[in-house]
C-alpha cells in the first residue's frame, strides 16, 4: 500500500525571497506539486521537500542574475522558471531537449504570463546561442566535467557560468580541471548562498568564460 505524501508547507522565508512575486511562485509550486510526478518532472519523494530542496534552492541564485541568461536542461523549471518569476527584469532562455518537458515549461510561461522567458526545444550542444549569453546556469544536469563543455560554449566573452551543484561540488571541480582549462574558465570558485537563512544552503560553481 502506497502512503500518500503531503506537499511541504510554504516556508516563511519564501515570501521574503520572492517579494511581490510570491503569488506566482505559489502558483508554479502548487502546479508542480499536483502534476509533477504524473508528468515525470519530479520523483515521488520530492513533495515533502518541494519548497526547501527545489524552489528555494533555485531562487537563492536570483540576486546574481543579469542580462540574458540561459538555463540548460530546464526540465521542471528548476532553476529557470523560478528565477524568471523572481527576476522579471532579466531575460531567460530555457533550453530543454525533451518535448513533454518543453510543453510543461511553455504552459507555465503562458499561465504565469512570464514575458521574460523563451523556451527552446533543443539539446545544449545544438542550442543556437554560441558565445551569445551573458550567463548560463544549470541544475541536476550532470557532472561538471561533462556540464562545462555544454554550457561554456553558450557564454559570451567575460560572461559567467553559475551552476547549481550538491555537497560534492569540490570533488567534482577537482575532477573537472581539464574541462575548466579547455573551457577557458577563470575566477573559478564555489559559493554558498543562503548561509544563516532558514533554508538549505545552495552551492554554486561560479566562473568567468574568456
Amino acid at each position: 500500500m502506497t502512503v500518500p505524501r503531503e506537499t511541504e508547507h510554504e516556508p516563511a522565508i519564501a515570501a521574503q525571497l520572492f517579494g511581490n512575486r510570491i503569488d506566482l511562485a505559489r502558483a508554479y509550486t502548487g502546479d508542480l506539486a499536483e502534476r509533477g510526478e504524473e508528468l515525470g518532472l519530479i520523483g515521488p519523494l520530492e513533495l515533502p521537500r518541494l519548497w526547501t530542496r527545489h524552489v528555494l534552492n533555485s531562487v537563492l541564485l536570483a540576486p546574481l542574475m543579469a542580462g540574458r541568461v540561459g538555463d540548460v536542461g530546464s526540465g521542471a523549471g528548476l532553476p529557470g522558471l523560478v528565477l524568471a518569476i523572481a527576476r522579471p527584469d532579466v531575460e531567460f532562455v530555457l533550453i530543454e531537449p525533451m518535448e513533454r518537458r518543453v510543453r510543461w515549461l511553455q504552459e507555465q510561461v503562458n499561465r504565469l504570463s512570464l514575458a521574460n522567458v523563451t523556451v527552446v526545444n533543443t539539446r545544449a550542444e545544438e542550442a543556437p546561442y554560441p558565445r551569445q549569453l551573458d550567463q548560463v546556469t544549470a541544475r541536476a544536469v550532470g557532472a561538471l566535467s561533462k556540464l562545462i563543455p555544454l554550457t561554456a560554449r553558450l557564454v559570451r566573452p567575460d560572461g559567467e557560468l553559475l551552476l547549481l551543484k550538491g555537497a560534492n561540488v569540490a570533488v567534482e571541480a577537482e575532477k573537472a580541471t581539464r574541462a575548466i582549462a579547455r573551457g577557458k574558465l577563470t575566477d573559478v570558485r564555489v559559493e554558498e548562498l543562503g548561509v544563516g537563512m532558514a533554508t538549505e544552503v545552495t552551492r554554486v560553481f561560479r566562473a568567468r568564460v574568456q
